[in-house]
């Protein structure tokens, strides 16, 4: 099974243009959706939900296509929005069941089953009949995976999971989300570099709309080997730097400021060779710095 996006277009009635012929085929796995708050990732997501219309271009999941059976779509998919909606008066046992009606599970004893086997899954059965306003941040989380997951879904969207999460319930999540990777096709739209890296197999960057690359991260990270440059500067001169040099980030290290930036070569020897990783090659891609262009046949 593949999902294959084929000449996505997208612009709002206030002249937006949030998705510019995007083209990507996803297989089965973790597949990271990375890019800046506004890059159009949402926009994305809920096209691909059926959640909204693309001006053009179309989806396929398998050999359904979106625009012309919205309902099989959505019948295999599950949706964790970055806004997630829950009746927080329900217990998590009483809501999954309920969930489980509307997808169809008709008898009673099948939506008790898997109302089990969903809380069990996500860790969340010792506190079942606890209603769900009295959860964390994560077990919210945690309890919309399971809800997305009803129907068996060859299809899990989950947009901005993490944020605000604490690094022990991020954990939780992360170990979630792999095992589903091993069944599905999951397609993690997030803006926070880690969560990528720690989960996805193969990923793609997006920028005002447009897929800038798509590969795995891996290869992102050594398309940039080599060219990114480290200097720790007074505070003072960050504005001088950032009109002389390509800057791709700034830190503060210890109270003091290092700038990174790109190139071929340093720009000078005042500047240190850096071993990169996810976060300087995302911001080397974002920035219109780094050359994809040997990525070009995957966009």
């Amino acid at each position: 099974m593949k999902l294959t996006i084929q000449n996505l277009s997208k612009t709002y009635a206030n002249g937006v243009q949030a998705l510019q012929n995007i083209n990507l085929t996803i297989g089965r796995g973790m597949f990271g959706l990375l890019g800046q708050n506004g890059a159009g990732k949402s926009t994305l997501m809920r096209t691909l939900a059926t959640l909204q219309d693309a001006d053009q271009g179309q989806i396929f999941l398998g050999d359904i296509e979106a625009t012309r059976e919205p309902e099989k779509i959505r019948r295999t998919l599950g949706y964790l929005p970055q806004e997630f909606g829950v009746y927080d008066s329900m217990s998590a046992e009483e809501m999954l069941d309920y969930i489980s009606r509307i997808k169809g599970v008709v008898k009673k004893a099948e939506r008790k089953a898997l109302v089990e086997y969903l809380l069990h899954r996500v860790n969340l059965f010792e506190v079942r009949k606890k209603s769900l306003n009295s959860y964390s941040g994560g077990m919210k989380q945690r309890f919309g995976i399971a809800q997305a997951l009803v129907g068996k879904p060859e299809l899990i969207i989950v947009d901005e999971p993490t944020a605000g999460l604490d690094p022990e319930e991020r954990t939780r999540f992360y170990n979630i989300l792999s095992e589903l990777g091993e069944e599905s096709i999951i397609i993690l739209s997030t803006h926070i570099v880690e969560d990528v890296t720690s989960l996805c197999a193969d990923m793609a960057i997006i920028g005002n709309g447009q897929v800038l690359v798509h590969a795995t991260p891996r290869e992102i990270i050594k398309a940039v080997e080599g060219k990114i440059w480290a200097k720790g500067i007074g505070r003072g001169d960050l504005d001088a730097c950032k009109d002389t040099f390509p800057v791709i980030s700034i830190h503060i290290e210890q109270g003091k400021t290092r700038i990174l930036v790109y190139g071929d070569t340093a720009p000078d020897d005042s500047f240190e060779a850096k071993s990169p990783d996810m976060g300087d090659a995302y911001f080397a891609v974002i920035r219109g710095y780094a050359d994809m262009s040997k990525f070009s046949a995957n966009i």
